[in-house]
């Protein structure tokens, strides 16, 4: 079963991405996110904490891809980082629900989508659970995370974020999805908002984490 659903990634990735490079637009081989030279800047992420995972360690291509696929108007690559999932699909098990971190609905406006709901709902579909994008609400615009301190991150999404489905939560096993994790704050804020909210359990999943952060 986890071999299928790590083709499935694949070939979603595929269907959906152009084979261009995710880090740098160069050409790509099948089924490949990233070229040769991109790729050599990979570094698979060290999941020591299965309730917080990470596909690489923020940096390199895999941190170009990102800051596209947030800042330069590049939804398109969604799929591409998509598929660096794949190697994740045994520690998802009993998953039952997938939460896009959310939005303010001021930022959403100006960036045009949510860089965690393009991941987060395909990835539902493969593994065959629902996705649930307004479960989680954020209730306040908080200040760009990469804009403040290590300190301050903490202090700036402490009770940013509010479940606003909690009837839909109860007693499920809650996948949060994002794009990157600096100093695990969002996620901390997200998993006691939805813990509070009735869920059973939460664990994190993102493309990439920076290193010293919690899981590995």
């Amino acid at each position: 079963m986890d071999a299928i659903l790590r083709g499935a990634f694949e070939l979603l990735a595929e269907l959906l991405a152009p084979r261009r490079c995710a880090g740098c637009d160069g050409e790509t081989k099948r089924r490949t996110a990233f070229c040769p030279v991109c790729f050599g800047t990979l570094v698979r992420a060290s999941n020591s904490d299965p309730e917080r995972l990470a596909a690489f360690v923020y940096g390199g291509a895999i941190a170009d891809a990102v800051r596209r696929l947030k800042f330069e108007d590049r939804p398109d690559l969604a799929p591409l980082l998509l598929a660096s999932f794949g190697t994740l699909v045994p520690q998802l098990r009993g998953v039952t629900l997938v939460v896009p971190v959310p939005l303010h609905p001021s930022r959403l406006v100006e960036r045009g989508y949510n860089q965690a709901a393009l991941l987060a709902r395909p990835l539902a579909g493969v593994l065959g659970v629902p996705c649930a994008a307004h479960a989680l609400a954020r209730r306040t615009a908080t200040a760009r995370q990469t804009e403040l301190s290590r300190q301050a991150r903490g202090a700036n999404v402490r009770d940013a974020f509010v479940a606003n489905q909690p009837g839909h939560l109860a007693g499920q096993a809650v996948l949060v999805v994002d794009d990157v994790e600096t100093t695990g704050a969002t996620l901390t804020a997200c998993r006691a908002a939805l813990l509070s909210g009735g869920a059973r359990s939460v664990q994190t999943l993102v493309i990439a984490r920076a290193e010293g952060v919690g899981g590995g």
